[in-house]
């Protein structure tokens, strides 16, 4: 099995990733950093089935990071800044404990929410 560092799927998400947030303005780099909440917390769930430790690792690492950038981005004059800011950490203290003790049905309501959250956002964008 290949290391994480070695995957060359790794290598391009991570090359597509840097390029879509040298261009973003900061909706964008919301829904980027919810899109890798989304995609992170999935690949850590299939990693786990494959029992795939350094993957499963590598991409609950990377939910935590784009949690992290979330919670830093809060605006605290929004009127909905407090909420946020406890979502995001909820979700992120979740994720931390499954790196010691994996829990994936909140895994995958993590994800559930994290979309739904998304494609509001997304469907107030278009409106």
């Amino acid at each position: 099995m290949l290391h994480h560092r070695n995957d060359p799927s790794e290598a391009y998400r991570r090359v597509d990733f840097d390029a879509r947030v040298r261009g973003a303005d900061s909706r964008q780099l919301v829904d980027l950093c919810l899109e890798q909440v989304i995609g992170s917390v999935g690949r850590a769930i299939h990693a786990y089935e494959r029992q795939d430790n350094a993957a499963k690792s590598a991409a609950l690492t990377r939910a935590v990071a784009a949690l992290t950038a979330l919670q830093m981005g809060v605006d605290g004059s929004n009127p909905t800044a407090q909420a946020l800011t406890q979502l995001y950490q909820s979700a992120r203290s979740a994720i931390l404990d499954c790196v010691t003790r994996f829990n994936g049905p909140k895994l995958m309501e993590i994800r559930q929410d994290f979309t739904e959250i998304r494609e509001a956002m997304l469907r107030s964008i278009a409106a």
